[in-house]
């Protein structure tokens, strides 16, 4: 693709997987609420066309995650290809950690599929219910910390090329960096509370303005090249 198509795409995809995320959240928010794991489960029964759907959109992220690090490797590659390549490589893990849903898909299974001789008790659901929710806290921070190392890298790489405003292109390295920073404290316990969704604010600014840039704007050619 030209980098003109790259840059539309990659405008697209950032608005698109950041609303793709919000609508997962609201479904999943919907289908999933209640106070325990137990209230969490009689959610669950009386709603679960609207969890498959909230399935349905979370494997849908992996796609959002696989088209735009291809879109954003194709404008940086040019720049630094090894970069540009572990940059993708993060992207497209982050991608694969989300598209298999296992708490949603666990919860789903204890709320509606195990029945008969496969049911358990009401105790070991709820360890059962508990212990899926921890896992997918862990394998959110971890396909978050893939992103947040590949924002870095691709934030960096449009900043050397200056094939972005130059302020803009700052905000997507130190947010991100911010990111990489808090996650590993987040994950050993050191922060908690809403800090951990407060670090977020500056790589989201970042992410909605690129994305419109990119996708009504385009991208400048990178500065080794103007000079030519």
């Amino acid at each position: 693709m030209t980098r003109n198509t790259n840059a539309r795409v990659a405008g697209f995809m950032f608005l698109f997987y950041i609303a793709n995320g919000v609508a997962t959240m609201v479904v999943l928010g919907r289908g999933t609420s209640g106070d325990g794991i137990a209230a969490m489960l009689t959610t669950i029964a009386q709603h679960t066309t609207l969890v498959r759907w909230g399935i349905v959109l979370t494997m849908l992220m992996f796609v959002d995650a696989l088209v735009l690090g291809v879109a954003l490797y194709g404008l940086t590659r040019d720049e630094d290809h090894e970069l540009a390549l572990l940059a993708l490589s993060c992207r497209i893990l982050e991608g694969a950690l989300g598209a298999f849903p296992v708490t949603t898909l666990g919860l789903l299974w204890l709320a509606t599929g195990a029945d008969g001789a496969t049911a358990p008790d009401a105790t070991v659901a709820n360890t059962l219910g508990a212990l899926l929710l921890k896992v997918g806290e862990w394998k959110t921070i971890a396909g978050a910390t893939c992103f947040a190392v590949g924002s870095t890298i691709f934030s960096y790489l449009f900043l050397r090329a200056r094939t972005i405003p130059v302020p803009l292109a700052w905000l997507g390295v130190m947010g991100s960096l911010l990111i990489v920073a808090a996650l590993p404290l987040r994950l050993a316990g050191f922060i908690s509370g809403p800090v951990t969704n407060y670090v977020w604010i500056p790589i989201a600014l970042f992410e909605v303005v690129l994305g419109f840039l990119l996708l009504f704007k385009g991208i400048a050619a990178p500065t080794r090249v103007r000079a030519t």
